[in-house]
């Protein structure tokens, strides 16, 4: 009985431990510049930039560290994208009506528009190869 209570006495330490390592981790990743085509997306000029195009849309917040591990993942992205594809980017902080319309409720939210319009939704850390086969079955 009491090696049981041992044993998961350790593992319960080990556990709080990762967990606290891995916050101090991604609270400490450095801030990326985006892309020069990346757009930031506002409530005043979401419709004109989505108009007539494929968009895919980032919902995040400085303090989310999920959310700064994937703005190198969208640089790449953004990169690769011709015609009438991009990629944006909404702060939640900053726009809160946009994320309240869209029905935002955990960061980060990667949301592909065409035309202004929903199609596709993912939540969490997405690979460029995964979003750029996704953006492409819509232009196709």
């Amino acid at each position: 009985m009491q090696t049981t209570l041992i044993i998961i006495g350790t593992l319960v330490a080990a556990f709080v431990i990762l967990n606290i390592y891995a916050r101090v981790k991604m609270k400490n990743l450095p801030a990326v510049t985006d892309h020069k085509d990346i757009l930031t997306l506002t409530e005043k000029n979401f419709q004109q930039q989505t108009k007539g195009k494929v968009v895919l849309v980032d919902f995040w917040a400085a303090w989310c560290g999920p959310c700064r591990m994937m703005s190198p993942i969208l640089n790449d992205v953004s990169s690769e994208l011709t015609g009438k594809n991009a990629v944006g980017k909404i702060n939640i902080e900053e726009q809160k009506t946009l994320a309240d319309k869209f029905k935002v409720r955990s960061i980060p939210t990667l949301i592909l528009f065409d035309n202004g319009k929903e199609i596709k939704r993912f939540v969490g850390i997405k690979q460029k190869d995964f979003l750029l086969k996704e953006i492409n079955s819509i232009t196709i």
